[in-house]
């Protein structure tokens, strides 16, 4: 697979693997055998890139990847994140900590779980209110200048944060929700990191399973996530998966799935970006890997665009 730089020498397979799922946010988490078995088919495959944070499971989630990925780590980019308050009794997220002195007890907590001497790529998981983004970012650097981290990310973070904080540290990259049914960041955002040169990791490039066409909302467990988040629910969701067909119309003409169509879409959206589309199955991972080999003319980009309208979609994200 082909590689992209994100932001300051950070080199990475043009596609990569987001964990949460494995950890049961979707549902079922997947046992060790499961997870060692899709990532390490992930890996041969091509991919070198995967992400997870403490939040998931919560904790469970590094363990996983950690065993997963131990007989290659040397070989392979693991991201993860700090930046919540988490319940030790419930596990529950109860609010946000980007504490210098957190960042820290995280980091030596999440190198525990994943067995390993040095994060690669560390974000910050959301932005804290309480915190400057000026003491993040020094904190990071000084875990950089440690050897424990590598480099340092930001996540769903606004412009003038993004600014603030690569001043101190610079950032390599920013990871926030891109798809076709989410397009903020292109107003704003993205100017702001292309002209930084921050690299970009979009999350839920595939709209959490919707855009595949395959996620029928009535259908996901009470344990999922997704039955939260208004794009899944009544009307909106009847309303979103009308967009998904005219999607799926388009796909059929360039013989590829919904899901491929909507990938390529996101990697066609410039050098400096590498989605990291989530899933528990091995023929899924298979599926997206192989959106990696699709060619996208600027006429067929305009039509994906106009089959799948960001402004016709109805629903808060959250």
């Amino acid at each position: 697979m082909d590689k992209r730089k994100l932001g300051n020498g950070l080199e990475v397979s043009k596609l990569g693997l987001g964990c949460m799922s494995i950890s049961g946010a979707y549902g079922d988490r997947l046992d060790q055998s499961e997870a060692d078995a899709l990532l390490r088919r992930a890996y041969e495959l091509g991919i070198d890139f995967f992400d997870t944070a403490e939040i998931y499971g919560p904790f469970i989630g590094e363990e996983i990847v950690g065993r997963a990925l131990a007989p290659i780590r040397d070989r392979v980019i693991i991201a993860t994140k700090f930046g919540f308050r988490i319940d030790p009794d419930t596990g529950r997220r109860v609010g946000f900590d980007s504490r210098p002195e957190h960042i820290v007890e995280v980091v030596e907590a999440s190198l525990r779980r994943l067995g390993t001497d040095h994060i690669d790529l560390l974000y910050q998981h959301r932005p804290d209110p309480a915190v400057p983004i000026e003491d993040v970012a020094e904190t990071v650097r000084g875990l950089i200048a440690a050897g424990k981290v590598r480099w340092f990310g930001l996540s769903e973070a606004d412009p003038a944060s993004i600014r603030k904080a690569h001043a101190v540290q610079p950032v390599a990259a920013l990871q926030s929700e891109y798809s076709l049914w989410t397009r903020d960041i292109e107003a704003e955002v993205l100017p702001t990191i292309r002209e930084l040169g921050i690299g970009l990791v979009p999350f839920s490039p595939l709209g959490r399973g919707f855009l595949t066409g395959a996620v029928k909302p009535g259908e996901l467990v009470s344990s999922d996530l997704r039955t939260t988040m208004p794009r899944f629910q009544a009307d909106a969701a009847a309303n979103n998966a009308r967009l998904v067909d005219a999607l799926a119309l388009v796909a059929r003409e360039k013989n590829c799935t919904p899901a491929q169509l909507a990938l390529a879409w996101v990697l066609h959206q410039g050098e400096d970006l590498v989605p990291i589309p989530g899933t528990r199955r091995i023929e899924r991972l298979e599926e997206n890997v192989a959106a990696t080999q699709i060619a996208l003319s600027a006429d067929d980009l305009a039509t994906i665009e106009a089959a799948l309208p960001a402004s016709e979609v109805l629903g808060e994200r959250y």
